[in-house]
């Protein structure tokens, strides 16, 4: 009986101490997901600039409609058109993160706000410089 309790409590410790690492690194894998899924988003939206000269209307010109990110929310793309739109998303000086389209994804949260600095937009993964930034929005 003493032997079972043993064998009780160093399986619960053991499990105690790996579920919040097991939960964290399923975290980073899905940010890592999100942000390859964003850069393969992005190398479309290029392709499609350098033969129209402009972005996409909407993610289903290039294949991408109804494709959802890890926490199963739809990615955002916003066209700015010819003039980045006052509610753009900004980084924490105020100045827009893109200046032709916005493509992000809304996180665990599944909200954001135009702010990345923002709490509801802090786990976006987002574009930022063009597409010289792919990641989290804290790390912009």
């Amino acid at each position: 009986m003493v032997e079972m309790l043993l064998v009780l409590i160093t399986v619960g410790t053991v499990t105690s101490i790996a579920t919040p690492r097991l939960s964290g690194m399923m975290g980073k894998a899905r940010v890592a997901e999100a942000v390859g899924e964003i850069g393969a988003i992005n190398a479309d939206i290029v392709d499609y600039i350098s033969q129209h000269e402009s972005p996409p209307p909407s993610l289903d010109v290039v294949g991408w409609a109804g494709y959802r990110d890890p926490w199963n929310q739809p990615y955002i793309y916003r066209n700015f058109g010819d003039e980045v739109p006052e509610d753009a998303r900004v980084d924490q000086f105020g100045v827009p993160v893109n200046t032709a389209f916005d493509l992000y994804s809304l996180g665990e949260d599944g909200s954001s706000s135009p702010s990345i600095m923002t709490m509801p937009s802090q786990d976006d993964v987002l574009l930022g410089d063009d597409g010289g930034f792919i990641g989290s929005a804290t790390r912009y």
